[in-house]
């Protein structure tokens, strides 16, 4: 009886060892699988355009033109708004001194005030060249990355292309597979274009 139960549990024992290797031995199917890595054609895939603006030399290079024309703009208003304030300052100064007769002071004081309506005017008038140059200035990355992906694209042939944006929760891809993430895809193919755009230039 014991020689029989001895028996027996070696051949289950014996049985359970083949199951598992069985089970453990690769598939067909498998093999695929891990030949295949990163999206295929078909595939949803995402970008996160705030890492594709900031790694794109071309962003950065217009970036860097339009902060120089800002700041020069800025320069220039403050200056002279600096010289009027100098001019009213002298002015309230003389009044309050009894330097000026009150008809000397009416003439003056309406020149002043035609000087602040001017420099008012000017000042709106460069606010809105700054408001130009940067809503241009994101026209043109925009269209540099969308006329790029559109390429990129005829290529892959992905059945969708996602942005997303933001750091806390990106939106509106909140979370994905990492490996349908093309963003350095994006960053690197973009400044390559970017870079020979420019050498035949």
């Amino acid at each position: 009886m014991k020689k029989a139960f001895l028996f027996i549990s070696i051949v289950a024992s014996i049985a359970a060892f083949s199951s598992c290797k069985l089970n453990q031995a690769p598939q067909a199917g498998d093999e695929a699988e891990t030949v295949q890595s990163g999206p295929q054609k078909g595939d949803i895939v995402y970008f996160n355009l705030d890492q594709v603006i900031n790694e794109y030399d071309m962003a950065n290079d217009l970036r860097s033109v339009v902060e120089t024309k800002v700041q020069n703009i800025n320069e220039e208003v403050n200056r002279r708004g600096n010289k009027l304030q100098k001019k009213v300052n002298d002015f309230q100064e003389k009044i309050n001194k009894g330097l000026l007769t009150r008809s000397v002071a009416e003439v003056q004081g309406q020149s002043l005030q035609q000087e602040q309506n001017e420099f008012q005017n000017y000042a709106a008038q460069k606010q809105q060249e700054i408001q130009e140059e940067q809503v241009v200035m994101m026209n043109n990355i925009a269209d540099a990355i969308k006329t790029f992906v559109d390429n990129y694209n005829a290529e892959k042939g992905y059945a969708l292309i996602l942005t997303t944006q933001g750091d806390i929760m990106t939106a509106p891809v909140v979370t994905g597979d990492p490996e349908l993430d093309i963003t350095r895809d994006i960053i690197d193919g973009l400044n390559k274009a970017y870079v020979e755009s420019k050498s035949k230039k």
